[in-house]
């Protein structure tokens, strides 16, 4: 698989697209007047501690608090007993790192804190409620996991994690985890190791992440990406007590711009290249791959020609269909994809798609090609949450768990974690993709003012009868108006005039006035007034 990576800057945002064999599957939009807060540390000021919830708001700075749930928080360390001496086997400390590495994502999110088994003394409850731990007013230092996201603050946790090319440092974890996209043992075991020996060269306190761009990377690499780390978190911790004393809540670090974080993140061994249209930000990424990601230097391109550098590989189109409900299948099938507040549904439908043999052949063709498609949206649109697959029902058990296979097959190019159950009763398939920021259509679109987010208006004729009724009401309430004056959309007043002439006619002579009419060019179907005079 051939990878490319388009970023386009302009006077008001960055986007960077990915293209797999020059076909897009992700896209990442950063505004410059609104930019993500992911990756960020604060000193927040707590502002409600909710014991009932087990959380707290934090005031970040931001135009809502944000939201931190006592899971998020480090773990208090366990007491250890007096003339108790417990050991670790080997095997039960391999054990032990295994399952922390096989817990943490390739990513900047972090990790649930993991149980130390230097004891097996139970911590206090009281120690673990949130109320115990927190209290209004307190400074506190937090990293944001998770923009904020409609009416939602962002979220935040105090297991604070700094990303390099490599590695991932954790200042308050004590364990050595690898990331789930290296396979290898052999490697796994190297990296465990090397890591283990650095951090003891180093004087390195707290945790490590080996990301999946650490698979087959010299020691000496890793030992710069920790020597980084490690200067920065002494800066982060030299500016928080800088601003200590500070009455407001204060950024401790921003997280890399887009583009920056771009090469870090998203460019490996795969990617053939890195094509940008702007020329200061051409040499800030150069200047950033040579210092941090060398292999990628001299595959970094810049694009001086007048077309659009999106238009040229059909960025945009690919971008005005990923905002429409309806997804094509080549076949002839097609998908319906609808977002709410509380899940996302994927329908498939077989369209004009006839097939061939049978109806279940058809069937079992249309749904494998889905899960192509299905994979593409979710990551093209950054769909996260719970979402609802409703393939067309298959009658063959074994054409169920090939879709399912092949849907699964399809998410291991996912950067983002997803969960898959089996095929349900209803034909359903239920998965789950972690969300950390707005989707593309929550980013880049708002509630339809005519509709306010429905997806539909009331016809012409229910707004006439709601005006007939309207009327009927004035009529009781007012004594004095002699004339009415409806003032409505075009297309409800023309039907008032010609369909509902007679309607309006028996009105009139109903209540004894005149009722006259007025169109408003700017008024949606739905808005009118009654004018009495």
């Amino acid at each position: 698989m051939s990878e490319e990576l388009l970023i386009n800057i302009s006077p008001m945002e960055s986007r960077v697209a990915v293209l797999d064999n020059g076909i897009l599957g992700e896209i990442y939009i950063e505004r410059h007047h609104k930019l993500g807060l992911v990756g960020n540390i604060y000193l927040g000021t707590v502002v409600r501690v909710l014991p009932g919830m087990q959380a707290a708001f934090v005031d970040i700075g931001q135009s809502r608090t944000a939201f931190l749930h006592v899971n998020d928080m480090q773990r208090q360390p366990r007491p250890v007993a007096e003339n108790k001496t417990v050991a670790n086997t080997s095997k039960e400390a391999d054990a032990d790192n295994h399952k922390a590495g096989t817990i943490i994502e390739d990513s900047l999110a972090v990790t649930p804190p993991v149980i130390s088994t230097q004891s097996t003394d139970v911590i206090p409850v009281s120690k673990t409620l949130i109320q115990h731990r927190l209290h209004e007013s307190q400074r506190i230092l937090v990293q944001v996991t998770k923009d904020q996201l409609g009416s939602k603050g962002a979220r935040l946790t105090t297991n604070i994690s700094l990303p390099s090319r490599y590695l991932v440092y954790l200042p308050s974890s004590e364990h050595i985890g690898i990331s789930q996209r290296i396979d290898g043992d052999e490697e796994r075991t190297r990296l465990k190791s090397e890591l283990s020996s650095l951090m003891q060269t180093v004087n390195l306190k707290g945790g490590l992440i080996a990301r999946t761009a650490a698979e087959r990377v010299p020691v000496n690499k890793l030992e710069e990406d920790i020597y980084y780390l490690l200067q920065l978190w002494r800066t982060i911790c030299a500016r928080r007590q800088e601003i200590n004393h500070h009455q407001s809540s204060e950024l401790i670090y921003q997280e890399l711009s887009l583009p920056l974080r771009s090469i870090r993140d998203l460019v490996h061994a795969d990617t053939e290249k890195v094509v940008i249209d702007n020329t200061q930000i051409y040499e800030q990424v150069r200047y950033f791959a040579k210092e941090f990601v060398p292999f990628i230097y001299d595959r970094i391109v810049h694009y001086t020609a007048e077309q659009s550098l999106f238009d040229v590989h059909r960025v945009e189109d690919d971008l005005r269909d990923a905002l429409k409900r309806r997804v094509d299948l080549k076949s002839g099938g097609y998908l319906i994809i609808d977002q709410t507040e509380a899940m996302t549904t994927i329908d498939v439908n077989t369209g004009s798609f006839v097939g061939g043999r049978s109806l279940e052949d058809t069937v079992y063709k249309t749904n494998l090609e889905a899960t192509h498609a299905i994979a593409r949206q979710l990551r093209l649109r950054n769909l996260g949450g719970i979402i609802i697959l409703d393939f067309i029902d298959m009658l063959e058990q074994q054409h169920k768990d090939d879709v399912l296979e092949s849907l699964q097959s399809q998410l291991t190019q996912d950067y983002a974690k997803t969960k898959i159950t089996q095929v349900s009763e209803l034909g359903l398939v239920e998965m789950t993709r972690k969300r950390t920021r707005e989707s593309l259509g929550q980013q880049l679109c708002e509630p339809c003012s005519t509709c306010q987010g429905r997806g539909f208006v009331k016809t012409a004729e229910t707004v006439c009868f709601e005006i007939f009724r309207e009327i009927m009401r004035c009529a009781r309430t007012y004594n004095s108006p002699k004339k009415f004056t409806v003032v409505a959309h075009a297309a409800v007043i023309d039907l008032l005039l010609t369909t509902e002439s007679d309607t309006v006619a028996d009105l009139e002579y109903l209540l004894g006035r005149v009722i006259t009419f007025d169109v408003e060019n700017l008024y949606t179907q739905e808005q009118y007034d009654i004018v009495l005079d």
